[in-house]
């Protein structure tokens, strides 16, 4: 494919948006990215107490709370009169934003990586926003259902984030914190098998604490937040990375990462078989009292533990990268 002018239009979360903008240069293209929820520190303030503390008490505050950031995004798309312009969830970002990517006459698809009921559009936007690539094969059956053009897309691991592994003999989770993730820790801490959480939900740190409303920490030993740099580290270093998920039905970013820096993923679906084979490439625990006896094995037969890791982070690198997935966010703008 000819390389094109290409706008990403993402959001800043976690840097996501460099490993698809590295991606989509490798083949070529000329990328520019606009990351439209991204503020300066004294924004970052401004938003959490007028933003994020109303949002909290009014659901009127909540359906405003991303009005400001459409705007920029408008102006992204004519001050760089794009071949192709490349949206990353964008579910904040109104209906003039969509008139903009329209009206500039670019090719577009837009990648969505949470469940459609969790995200803001509405119905009658939907349609704006194809081709339609998302993590979950249910929406995409639901978008096709409505007349959109949507097509199955997983995440990824970024093979570009360098990181050092830091070796320990705990299980080791990253990411956010909820019942569900947080009582299977303390299973794993209270049957004496070491645990760290990190992140600022768990920290009991009070700049964390403060972040996140709360009034304590985790109930299991925790670190604060990681840069994915740091977190894959942790990950690789660690005995297992545990990855859990709730009531979804795409598959984190940690499914692929976990096994693509090499750690022995420890993961609560059984259709990760979609992505990795069980036994061989990843370990699938059901309920506590799994979890605990694979966590012990990975720690008493080195051996086995290894061959899993090795084998997981092999099928990865081969199957599901950002240079795969970028490959087929290019057939859906072609």
């Amino acid at each position: 494919m000819t390389g094109s002018r290409v706008l990403l239009v993402s959001p800043a979360f976690h840097g996501y948006w460099r490993a698809i903008e590295t991606a989509l240069a490798a083949r070529g293209h000329v990328v520019s990215t606009h990351r439209y929820d991204e503020r300066s520190t004294t924004a970052k303030i401004r938003h959490k107490v007028f933003t994020e503390l109303p949002s909290r008490l009014r659901r009127d505050a909540r359906e405003s709370a991303g009005a400001d950031l459409t705007p920029g995004a408008v102006e992204a798309v004519r001050a760089h009169r794009p071949d192709v312009v490349v949206t990353v969830k964008g579910d904040l970002l109104g209906p003039a934003y969509w008139d903009a990517v329209t009206a500039s006459g670019a090719a577009r698809v837009t990648w969505l990586y949470d469940e459609l009921r969790r995200l803001r559009y509405d119905d009658d936007v939907l349609p704006a926003i194809g081709p339609v690539c998302s993590y979950s094969s249910h929406d995409v059956a639901t978008l096709t259902d409505r007349g959109v053009d949507a097509t199955h897309l997983p995440l990824a691991h970024d093979t570009r984030c360098a990181f050092t592994p830091r070796r320990s003999d705990e299980i080791a989770f990253v990411g956010a914190r909820y019942p569900n993730r947080e009582a299977l820790l303390v299973a794993l801490h209270r049957a004496q098998v070491s645990v760290r959480a990190h992140g600022r939900d768990w920290s009991a740190h009070p700049a964390d604490r403060a972040r996140t409303w709360r009034a304590s920490g985790a109930r299991v030993p925790a670190g604060r937040d990681l840069d994915r740099g740091e977190a894959y580290g942790v990950m690789a270093g660690a005995r297992a990375a545990l990855n859990v998920h709730g009531d979804q039905d795409g598959f984190t970013m940690r499914t692929f990462e976990a096994s693509g820096v090499g750690a022995l993923q420890l993961v609560d679906r059984a259709d990760v078989h979609h992505y990795l084979d069980p036994d061989r490439e990843v370990l699938v625990f059901d309920g506590a009292d799994e979890l605990v006896d694979l966590a012990r094995r990975a720690g008493r037969d080195r051996s086995w533990a290894d061959g899993i890791r090795e084998a997981g982070r092999a099928r990865v690198l081969a199957q599901h990268t950002f240079d795969h997935r970028v490959a087929h966010l290019e057939d859906r703008w072609a």
